[in-house]
């Protein structure tokens, strides 16, 4: 690539959602390049590591109706390249049944008519062995749910995206961004100009943003990612069809413990909590507060009787979180050839082939395919006061 190159559109992150931006984009014709500032693969952001969760349970509609589609985008990837990238485990989801977050939960499969099992305080142990149902909570399975390979998912698309003709460029760190009708990308080592820019950079969204006068209320926070040893291996393996799980505390919505069946380290459940503590991406390793590895050891000793309840193994995720957990899928309010999608705030993987087609539609000015009012930049602007 020579200095000065002109692209249709330029990605910035090549994490799960800026890699299936650009390969929807290529899928179009469209001459993309996607830029990441790290070597892949690498374990510095949000979308590295061997698994996640998929699910169509959700506390909200948007959300459930978004995944329908996004099953058949992951499917077709799947076909494409040949690849293994899910298997199906179903989900539990676990809270004390009369909390409003729980029964928005189970609202939400039965509205949409998502495949689902109830299970009693009765037939509980039956079903999911060496797991305690907590005295006055409720428990449903989400069929239809399962594990992502999440690092096999991302190499993929990443593959794909290069088969149809785009360029992925890694060690190029975007240093500036110069809005117009052709905005121009200054990296540590060169200067791309294209018709439009989609910013997917995860915890660095608003370092970029900075550049076109935009800051987003969005917090970078480091978790701890644990593995549990199980007392006797298979006891909650992913061959056995063990599922997923969420466990719903109280009413705050943030506050989940979730994990998943034995995989990347045979004999250790991966079990977290979803929040976390502050951090600068840039420096998310001097961030060491494991407060979040004291609730989790509390809950599997009293939930999780065949797990020793000490992590044998701790790796990390950053999340980058909106205010309500939303999304951020817009234009950018002053630039409407800068897209931004961001704050995915721990659960915006199982969303990638979805929301890298919304936002190519966004970059391409169609209309997008869903809904984006729960995600626009505007909920979190000033309110106009009224005129006195």
């Amino acid at each position: 690539m020579s200095a000065q190159e002109e692209f249709d559109c330029i990605v910035i992150g090549a994490g799960v959602q800026g890699s299936f931006t650009a390969y929807q984009l290529a899928q179009r014709k469209r001459r993309t390049l996607l830029l990441e500032q790290f070597v892949l693969p690498h374990t510095r952001g949000s979308s590295h590591g061997q698994t996640r969760i998929i699910r169509k349970a959700y506390e909200h509609d948007f959300y459930t109706q978004m995944m329908e589609e996004c099953y058949e985008l992951w499917a077709q990837l799947e076909r494409e390249a040949g690849v293994k990238l899910y298997r199906q485990t179903g989900l539990l989801i676990m809270g004390p049944e009369k909390s409003t977050n729980f029964q928005m939960f189970r609202n939400t499969l039965v509205n949409n008519k998502v495949p689902m099992v109830t299970l009693t305080s009765d037939n509980f142990s039956q079903h999911i062995p060496n797991v305690v149902l907590a005295a006055g909570d409720g428990a449903v399975v989400d069929v239809s749910a399962g594990v992502l390979y999440a690092d096999r998912a991302l190499k993929t698309v990443q593959e794909q995206f290069q088969k149809l003709g785009g360029i992925l460029q890694d060690n190029e760190k975007v240093t500036d961004i110069k809005p117009g009708p052709i905005v121009t990308v200054t990296t540590s080592s060169r200067v791309f100009r294209a018709k439009s820019v989609v910013i997917t950079a995860g915890p660095w969204a608003n370092k970029l943003l900075v550049h076109t006068g935009l800051n987003l209320p969005l917090e970078v926070v480091k978790i701890n990612v644990c593995y549990w040893r199980e007392k006797v291996p298979g006891s909650y393996d992913v061959k056995r069809r063990f599922p997923c799980f969420i466990l719903t505390e109280g009413e705050e919505s943030k506050e989940h413990i979730y994990g998943l069946p034995s995989n990347e380290y045979p004999g250790m459940m991966k079990i977290c909590y979803s929040i976390g503590s502050r951090t600068d991406p840039d420096f998310r390793d001097q961030q060491t507060n494991r407060s979040d590895i004291d609730i989790l050891q509390r809950y599997i000793s009293r939930c999780f009787p065949g797990l020793f309840p000490e992590p044998a193994v701790v790796e990390s995720c950053m999340y980058t979180m909106t205010p309500d957990s939303h999304f951020i899928l817009d234009h950018h309010p002053t630039y409407r050839n800068i897209i931004i999608g961001a704050g995915f705030s721990g659960h915006g993987f199982k969303f990638g082939p979805i929301i890298g087609k919304l936002l190519c539609e966004l970059s391409q000015g169609d209309a997008p395919s869903y809904d984006l009012s729960p995600f626009q930049i505007s909920r979190f602007l000033d309110k106009p006061k009224p005129a006195l």
